[in-house]
């Protein structure tokens, strides 16, 4: 993915775009990335129902570690970061929202 160019006043991450937005870009790649993992435990908790606190304990335990690393991952952070910036960058550009992403919030925040 080629670099974002961003202006100066683009440099600024609002508090929600921090803590809210970016993660939530993070959230959704880090399941893509970890789609085994999610897969196993899913099937696991189907097959077992009720039990599956007891019984997944393996397949959640694998999810939480790969989800984790990804979430701790600085690289990773950056790559969402400029794809967030691309996204808010479009909308600015031709007011069309891209992936149902840019959520209009108030700008207050």
């Amino acid at each position: 993915m080629p670099p974002v160019q961003v202006g100066k006043e683009d440099l600024h991450l609002r508090h929600v775009e921090k803590d809210v937005l970016i993660p939530k870009i993070m959230r959704e790649k880090a399941k893509e990335r970890c789609s085994d993992q999610v897969q196993a435990f899913t099937q696991c908790c189907k097959d077992t129902g009720f039990l599956m606190v007891v019984k997944c304990r393996k397949e959640n335990s694998a999810l939480k570690e790969c989800l984790t690393s990804h979430y701790t991952d600085p690289d990773f952070y950056e790559e969402c970061k400029m794809e967030y910036l691309k996204e808010r960058e479009e909308f600015r550009t031709t007011g069309i929202r891209t992936k149902n992403r840019l959520q209009k919030l108030p700008s207050s925040m």
